[in-house]
This record gives structure tokens, C-alpha cells and sequence, in this order.
């Protein structure tokens, strides 16, 4: 593919854009994925050409279903399903999709129609999952009036995206809108797509306020033709859009893939998750009363899976860098009534303590970190230190002393009440420059080696698995490399917590093997007393074979063997299971070398 000539280039005559009907083709969906020629290279000798083009032109559109984890605690899938198909009757949220109309005429033709929408996932091992079709894409007919030129917004990149996935227009969103677009007014929806520039780089190329004119001379004409997502009717007028900082300014009414909306639907009873998330968190086989650690667990997803597969008995730490991530990790868990679930403040890289004196969970790890709750203003606020509770009133100035559960006499420690009280006025304050949303979360100094039974990590990556994707060109292959070094450092606090006769599922949402069958390669040849695990539920396919010589080739990149790849799971964008791009292999951890 070469990315230089993509698209055509942009006329420079400012006569007036035909309408719709006489440019057809410009008003479709047909988008085509860019990549740096040596990622695109590298990936070609993985896949070998044609499937790459499959996965990338497959990457470039969304899953055509939705899968939906059923809180198996709170609920049961059949009531789950049953709930959700009078929700599509009652709120119309099957309208448009696949062409059915819910019409009550007779029993048995309502619950053919409402079960085609909404099915049990058909994968052996994943009997908690309910998928809901979608279809599309979908030919839009972008009507205008005679000798008039279509009312338009161009939209980012990552907005259309989010629409592509179900999304309304929000106002960060829009880049350039058609003049003299009023408040109900339908426009046609387009996207932007980074361009090369002259520097070797790429860029937008479009000043958020741009005005259409229905002109070729308009900003990115000819590159947005194949890129229209779908129309709608506005919600406030052109000047209105670039004036105010929130809010919806497109309402869609047409898309050109259509999914049912459930979004704060049957809250804490079901979580719309990607199916290779699922079989991750089910493939990790935690088991009631187990210590597990999910590494880099936001937004929480696998952390509450995990939860209910061990019925919530037991412990599943969950760590993220992010205070606010944390926070919502917390708010999951308390949604679907999950107790087992413990999150903390801790960058994956770090999740190894360097000391004796770790963060043992149940303890704080320090005074400013242990107040739980905020009581009233003039209540005393609890607050646990060493275990053992007590009573701070804001106006108390003296300083206590707290006992541990330790009858040693060193472990008394003098907390100063002065800081609490600073510690709570901090909290009531809310956000500060950091953004925190102002709840009070426990940071971890890290965990004792060996002290968890199984380790989930689902590792930051280069995400170039995600659908759907408009543009892949910022990805290089020295960035790829560097995803792939965090990757392994990550990979070795991993191998230091888990105890010997434990499990550690390494996954990734890329179709980067140099972040997938390298870091397997890796972690075989690094610790030989981990082996690779057969998985239970088996959906993806197998991983990729051999090797691949880069960087002029100065480094071989080392792959799996015929049998190292059944063991894992590879899920291919392009495959009749329609997901995400994604990656699972599991090890068994053996005796440890000393």
C-alpha cells in the first residue's frame, strides 16, 4: 500500500460540488487504512499479504454484533436476555437493525423476530454472554435539495469512532461545519483523516471552525469521498457548535452500522465487554478463595469477570497508575455488589516491593492513605491505621497513639490529627490540578514475591488490534519496540508475584507479534521454569510461526514453533468470529530457580 497515493489529491477549482446524486460514490463508507510502509512491510511478512490487507481493511470497520457479560451473581442469562428483549419493544432499540420491525401480532412471531436480535453466545465456556446483532455497512441515501449542495460537518478522527461504534456527535468533536447550518437542520457526517505532509509526518490539516462552502476548494474534499458515517439532524447551529465547550451537536438519526444502544441498561447485571476480554478473564480459571492479581486492570472489565467466576470469595488486587481509573475500577465493583475486589493506586512496573515492609492489603500504608470514609462535618471521621480503627474530629489538635494487633512495643505509632484534618479538607475540596475526581483511593508500595495464586496481565500495547480504526500511520517500528521492552518489564514483575504452581495470562488488544509471540518467545527462554498452557475457552485462532529479520536486519525477531502456536490464542479482525484484534497465552508457572 502506498500511503502517498491513497487518495487523490485535492483539486484546486472552486466550482461548486455536484450533489449527491451525481457523486454517488462519494457519499459511502468505503475507508482505507494507512500504516508507515515499513510497519505495513513488516506486518505483510507476518501474515503474509493478503491476509494483512483482510486484517487491515476488516480493522478499519466495527464488529457487527455487541457482546454483553451477564452478572451471573445478580441474575441469570435467560432473565438477563428476557430483560433486554422487552427493552428492544419497548424503546424501539432494534430499529434499523437488520430490517426488523418488533410488531406484537401474535406470540410466536414476536419471539422469533426479538430472539434473532439477541442470542446466547454459541462458544462452549462462555455461557454468561449474550450477543446482540448489529448490521451494516449500510448505503445512505444524503438527500439534497435540487442544485444544492449537501449541509455537512467533518468531525476528528477519533470522534467518528465513537460513532462508528454507536456514539452521538459531541462538540469537541467537530472540525468544520457548512455554513449557514441552523438547529434542526439535517448534515451529512464525515471525517478527517490525517494526511502526509512534506516533513514526513502527518497531520489533519483542518482549523476546528473551518467553513464549508460546498465547494472542491473545501478543506479535505476529495480525501473525505468514501469517508461519510452517517447523517443527522443538528442540535444547534453552526456558530452555536463553535462557540459552547459540551454538549451534542449532531443527533445521528442514520448510521452507516447501526447497534442497539444499552448503554446504562440493567446497570450492575450486565457489561458490555469484547469477546476475547471474556475468554481472557474466563482462560485465567480463578478459582473461589484464590489470591489473584489483575496488573493493569482498568477499566475493570476482567477485574469484576474475575470476581464472579470465583463467585466472590476470595481476593482480586487490582492495580492502575491512574487515581481516577481506580476510582471507576471501585464504582464497577460496587455496581455489580462485588466484594472480593481490592483496588489500588500502583504503576504495573512497580508492583514488586523492594522491601519487607509492602503494602499488605487490608493495611494502609501510611495515615494519609487509611481514612476510608468522610463522615459528616461535625461527626467524627473512623479511620483505620495498623488495623485498628478510631475517631478523628476535625477541630482535635492533639496527636494519638495507635496500637497495632503487634503486642511489640515498636509498633505504636503517633499519628498527627493535624494531618488528617489536612488530609480531609483535601477531599472535600475536589478536583485540583491533577483532575481527581476527589474520592480517596489506597496507593500500594507493592506486593511480597509468590503471594498471588494467578496473575492476569492484559498489557498497554499499541492498541492496533482496536475496531474501529481510521488511521494506523503513527505506529513505527521503533515505537513497536519499545511497546514490546514495557512489555517485558511488566512480563517480569508478573513471573516475581506469582507463586510457583500458579497461572500468569499475558494478553494484548494488538495484531503486533513483536508484542505477542516475541514476548512468549521471551518469557520461555528467560524462565524456564514457565510453560505454555492449554486454554479453555479456545475461540481465536493459532499464533504466528518463525521469525522476521528488522532493522536492516541487525535484529531477528524470534516467533513461535508449530506447537507453542496451538497453545495460544491469536483472534483475527478478519475471521468469521468478527472481534477485536487480540492475543492470550497462558503459562504454568513451575518450581522457581533460586
Amino acid at each position: 500500500m502506498n500511503s502517498s497515493s491513497s487518495y487523490p489529491s485535492p483539486s484546486p477549482s472552486p466550482s461548486a460540488a455536484p450533489p449527491a446524486a451525481a457523486d454517488a460514490g462519494r457519499y459511502t463508507f468505503s475507508p482505507k487504512l494507512r500504516w508507515q510502509p515499513d510497519v505495513e512491510e513488516y506486518f505483510a511478512a507476518a501474515y503474509g499479504r493478503d491476509r494483512f490487507a483482510r486484517i487491515s481493511e476488516a480493522l478499519a470497520h466495527p464488529s457487527r454484533y455487541s457482546c454483553i457479560r451477564v452478572n451471573t451473581l445478580k441474575s441469570s442469562i435467560d432473565a438477563v436476555m428476557h430483560k433486554l428483549m422487552d427493552l428492544v419493544c419497548e424503546k424501539g432499540l432494534s430499529e434499523g437493525i437488520n430490517g426488523l420491525e418488533i410488531i406484537e401480532q401474535n406470540a410466536r412471531g414476536q419471539s422469533h423476530e426479538r430472539s434473532s436480535l439477541i442470542q446466547k453466545c454459541p462458544y462452549a465456556g462462555l455461557e454468561n454472554v449474550l450477543f446482540v446483532q448489529g448490521s451494516g455497512p449500510h448505503v445512505l441515501q444524503y438527500n439534497s435539495q435540487p442544485d444544492q449542495s449537501v449541509k455537512e460537518i467533518v468531525v476528528s478522527r477519533k470522534c467518528a469512532e465513537s460513532v462508528l461504534r454507536g456514539a452521538q456527535v459531541y462538540v469537541p468533536g467537530v472540525l468544520a461545519c457548512s455554513s449557514h447550518v441552523e438547529k434542526g437542520d439535517k448534515v451529512a457526517v464525515s471525517v478527517a483523516v490525517e494526511q502526509p505532509v512534506k516533513d514526513g509526518g502527518w497531520a489533519v490539516g483542518i482549523t476546528r471552525g473551518t467553513v464549508l462552502q460546498g465547494l472542491q476548494a473545501d478543506a479535505h474534499y476529495e480525501e473525505r469521498k468514501g469517508l461519510y458515517i452517517g447523517q443527522g439532524i443538528a442540535a444547534m447551529s453552526r456558530s452555536g457548535i463553535f462557540r459552547v465547550l459540551h454538549g451534542i451537536a449532531v443527533e445521528m438519526t442514520e448510521r452507516v452500522y447501526k447497534l442497539p444502544s444499552f448503554n446504562d441498561v440493567l446497570e450492575g447485571e450486565i457489561f458490555l465487554q469484547n469477546l476475547p476480554s471474556v475468554v481472557a478473564a474466563c482462560v485465567l480459571d480463578p478459582q473461589p478463595g484464590e489470591r489473584i492479581l489483575d496488573m493493569c486492570a482498568a477499566p475493570g472489565g476482567k477485574t469484576t469477570a474475575i470476581a464472579i467466576l470465583m463467585r466472590d470469595k476470595g481476593e482480586v488486587v487490582a492495580l492502575d497508575r491512574s487515581h481516577n481509573k481506580v476510582m471507576d475500577i471501585l464504582k464497577l465493583a460496587s455496581e455489580m455488589d462485588l466484594n472480593c475486589i481490592k483496588a489500588y493506586k500502583l504503576d504495573a512496573l512497580k508492583s514488586v516491593s523492594k522491601t519487607d515492609e509492602a503494602t499488605i492489603v487490608g493495611m494502609a500504608d501510611s495515615h494519609c492513605e487509611a481514612i476510608k470514609t468522610l463522615a459528616n462535618d461535625s461527626d467524627p471521621c473512623p479511620v483505620t491505621v495498623d488495623g485498628k480503627a478510631t475517631n478523628v474530629v476535625e477541630d482535635s489538635s492533639t496527636t494519638t497513639v495507635v496500637q497495632s494487633e503487634d503486642k511489640n512495643q515498636e509498633s505504636k505509632r503517633y499519628v498527627s490529627k493535624a494531618e488528617l484534618r489536612k488530609n480531609l479538607r483535601r477531599m472535600k475540596n475536589g478536583p485540583g490540578r491533577s483532575n481527581y475526581s476527589g474520592g480517596r483511593v489506597e496507593k500500594s508500595k507493592g506486593f511480597l514475591p509468590n503471594s498471588f495464586d494467578r496473575v492476569l496481565l492484559d498489557a498497554p500495547c499499541s492498541a492496533l488490534g482496536l475496531r474501529p480504526r481510521l488511521f494506523a500511520g503513527e505506529e513505527t517500528l521503533v515505537s513497536l519496540k519499545t511497546h514490546a521492552r514495557y512489555q517485558r518489564k511488566m512480563f517480569d514483575q508478573a513471573v516475581k508475584l506469582v507463586r510457583p504452581g500458579g497461572v500468569i495470562v499475558y494478553s494484548t488488544c494488538t495484531i503486533n507479534p513483536g508484542e505477542n509471540e516475541a514476548l512468549v518467545r521471551y518469557a520461555l527462554g528467560t524462565y524456564k521454569f514457565l510453560s505454555l498452557a492449554s486454554q479453555h475457552p479456545k475461540v481465536g485462532g493459532p499464533g504466528i510461526v518463525g521469525s522476521c529479520e528488522l532493522f536492516n536486519k541487525t535484529y531477528t525477531e524470534e516467533w513461535l514453533t508449530e506447537h507453542e502456536a496451538e497453545l495460544v490464542q491469536r483472534f483475527d479482525p478478519s475471521s468469521p468470529v468478527d472481534t477485536i484484534g487480540f492475543f492470550i497465552a497462558k503459562f504454568s508457572v513451575g518450581e522457581k530457580e533460586d
